[in-house]
């Protein structure tokens, strides 16, 4: 087995990607598969040391077309697999897995449409609603032409404050802000649009953070965040002693499999493949509230899916190995 281990890439993600391709290339090379390294940011001119892949602090220009380069490189021949270690935009948007479909080389997790939805809050919430997985109410801002005054009307006529200002596009609660009054309001979604072209805000669900991996159709234990600030944000997702976090999560057998039922009728109604995350909001009085499936979630030390797994004796390498897996069958 050669897998292409893809890595970095060019989105405010980019760091942590990198975090992920260092936990993903010690499990291959624990695997003993062959491997290669590619970062799309670099274009067709790749690294010759494996240890400058994985240099901090690069800022890279908004260049996509490097990622055509990459996979035109040559770097890609004689691979089985693409291993895709990208987050954010051009990695989990179904770019660059459209380039591996127009190229022929498999890869891991979704195709390009249920990546490209999936990215979408807005749109993956409208088919949640579709297909009855409860999810928090929202408004979408298209463009920042928005009318501030109508903004702070719909927000108090349809759920009020607190309510969470978000990117349409963006992982890692990068750009997110939660608003305690309609002073705070144009701020956050100020905030919110130096990180994508689009805007949701969305209701606030007061109670715990969840989350359920999919791997194979199936779904892992239900797992609790609980961070040591009031939300689960980017210094609790990534440093050290920020966050706790109990698999199986501590709630009623009834609630975990509801729970699990929601993960997968969203993961469906995304149309995902092979495998993926799904975040919940678990209410006071126990009602669970879809926010968003995650196509390549986190692979960090830090990170939910690993921890999932481990709770069913899956190592971490033994993971990446029924990603790949999966990923071929799906792929075939």
């Amino acid at each position: 087995m050669k897998v292409a281990l893809v890595l970095g890439g060019i989105s405010a993600e980019r760091e942590v990607s990198l975090m992920s391709g260092k936990a993903m290339l010690a499990a291959v090379k624990e695997l003993g598969y062959d491997y290669v390294l590619v970062d799309p940011a670099y274009g067709n001119e790749q690294p010759e040391n494996e240890e400058d892949f994985f240099k901090d602090g690069i800022n890279f220009p908004n260049n996509s077309a490097n990622y055509i380069k990459a996979v035109e490189s040559g770097r890609f021949e004689n691979v089985d697999i693409a291993l895709l270690a990208l987050h954010g935009q051009f990695g989990e948007d179904g770019l660059v897995q459209s380039l591996f479909d127009l190229k022929g080389i498999p890869y891991t997790g979704s195709g390009v449409l249920p990546s490209s939805i999936a990215m979408d809050k807005s749109v993956s919430k409208i088919l949640f609603t579709h297909f009855d997985v409860q999810t928090p109410r929202w408004i979408l801002l298209k463009d920042k032409s928005y009318d501030l005054d109508l903004t702070k009307r719909k927000v108090e006529k349809f759920f009020g404050y607190p309510c969470v200002v978000k990117p349409n596009d963006q992982g890692s609660t990068i750009g997110l802000t939660i608003c305690n009054s309609h002073e705070e309001i144009e701020t956050a979604i100020e905030k919110a649009f130096d990180y994508g072209s689009k805007v949701l805000i969305e209701e606030f669900i007061d109670g715990r953070e969840i989350a359920v991996g999919i791997l194979g159709g199936k779904a892992l234990p239900v797992l609790e965040i609980v961070p040591r600030h009031g939300i689960y944000d980017y210094e609790c997702k990534y440093e050290d002693g920020m966050s706790i976090y109990e698999v199986p999560a501590k709630i009623p057998d009834e609630t975990a499999k509801r729970l699990k039922q929601q993960a997968l009728l969203a993961y469906q109604a995304v149309g995902c493949t092979a495998y993926g995350r799904v975040d919940f909001r678990l209410s006071k009085n126990l009602e669970t509230y879809c926010l968003e499936v995650n196509t390549l979630p986190g692979m960090t030390s830090h990170s939910l899916l690993p921890k999932m797994a481990e709770a069913t004796g899956i190592s971490f390498a033994e993971l990446i190995e029924k990603i790949i897996r999966v990923s071929l069958d799906t792929r075939r």
